[in-house]
């Protein structure tokens, strides 16, 4: 044990379209002059991160979301199908370039997981737009995502807040954004996507209590009137992401006044497997 500097993390969780809310955090960080050592995300929580790791600023990151339509994230909308995440991937290269992880501003992980090995996978290497691609592969909706040797699918299926993984990389504390707090609603249809995003959000469900374990603070907007999957309504969406954030800015401006603290180690699940 021996004291040093502190390191805050910023863990931001899935949820869809929802994740628009993390621009509403974002924006309050930016107006209390926060930086964090290290970025995380889940879902699209990882595409967030990967441009807030870049050191895009809020009006940068709004710039590019208002123009954003469903098709050109989900480039096949035909009904029983599922769509490449490449549309994922161009958002990424078409802003930020056809950049590995390590080219980032601020440390990044982005969260997946292996389908091969069954594995969370926390990827801090490689291709930006490939990890993201793969952490944001939710199943029905996109293909999964070849990434090296794995076969990569939607990091919320272990993961949804990835509020331990900035501790894995030497955090000591860690503030996290869950846009989905509502994800336990059911579903009365029987169509096939219905089913299956109903099944996954009973998966979330309860992986989403160790995010709330791990997070020192956590930021949760009110979002349940929005849609997953829709971007109507992504001003509302992140004003609620603002307003959350600002509701629990004493308690994270209390651990960024914190200038030393005794270091504690860190030892990850064995069921995660970390790429750095």
């Amino acid at each position: 044990m021996f004291n040093r500097k502190i390191k805050i993390g910023i863990a931001f969780g899935g949820g869809g379209t929802r994740g628009f809310s993390h621009l509403g955090a974002i924006k309050a960080f930016e107006e209390f002059g926060l930086k964090f050592d290290f970025v995380a995300g889940t879902s699209a929580g990882s595409l967030a991160g990967a441009f807030y790791a870049a050191g895009y600023n809020y009006n940068q990151m709004y710039n590019i979301i208002k123009n954003l339509k469903e098709k050109d994230i989900r480039k096949n909308v035909i009904p029983f199908t599922t769509s490449k995440a490449d549309g994922i991937g161009d958002v990424i290269i078409q802003n930020l370039g056809d950049i590995n992880i390590e080219d980032l501003k601020t440390p990044f992980a982005a969260v997946a997981v292996d389908i091969k090995s069954t594995k969370e996978v926390a990827i801090a290497r490689g291709n930006l737009a490939k990890a993201v691609m793969g952490s944001c592969a939710v199943p029905a909706v996109f293909q999964p995502v070849i990434f090296d040797d794995m076969i990569l699918s939607d990091g919320g299926l272990q993961n949804t807040i990835p509020a331990d993984v900035p501790k894995m990389f030497g955090c000591d504390y860690v503030i996290a954004v869950d846009v989905n707090k509502s994800r336990t609603y059911g579903t009365d249809s029987t169509k096939f996507l219905d089913v299956v995003t109903c099944a996954i959000r009973i998966l979330m469900k309860s992986n989403a209590v160790r995010g709330y374990v791990n997070a020192d603070v956590m930021i949760a907007p009110e979002t349940k009137r929005f849609k997953s999957t829709k971007t109507e309504g992504f001003d509302e969406m992140i004003e609620e992401g603002y307003k959350a954030a600002i509701d629990v800015m004493p308690q994270i401006m209390e651990i960024f006044a914190r200038k030393k603290k005794n270091k504690k180690q860190f030892i990850p699940s064995d069921d995660i497997k970390i790429i750095r």
